[in-house]
């Protein structure tokens, strides 16, 4: 089954900012998002590149965990992008 790349989309309009309570679509955080048969991968930033890491990492695994309930997923990859703990991040968004 091909994954829908507006249900995606539906799903990451979902995922809300922990410190604004927006979308992080319309806060346009998301730099890409790159469907590869079953795999989705999300590459999104934070407002601003100091974001404390659990904000960083809640948005993370939200974008996961919605984006994983669209049809025909079933890998998520998610890397955060210019913050100051990029590495951190990424590896603790990894590791899940």
């Amino acid at each position: 089954m091909a994954v829908d790349s507006e249900q995606v989309w539906a799903k990451l309009r979902e995922v809300r900012d922990p410190e604004f309570g927006r979308s992080i679509v319309e806060r346009e955080l998301i730099d890409s998002v790159t469907i590869d048969d079953s795999t989705v991968r999300v590459l999104y930033h934070l407002t601003v590149p100091f974001c404390p890491m659990p904000f960083a990492l809640h948005i993370g695994r939200e974008i996961r965990r919605l984006v994983s309930q669209v049809p025909g997923v079933e890998r998520v990859d998610v890397a955060v992008n210019e913050h100051l703990q990029t590495e951190a991040i990424n590896a603790e968004l990894a590791s899940q």
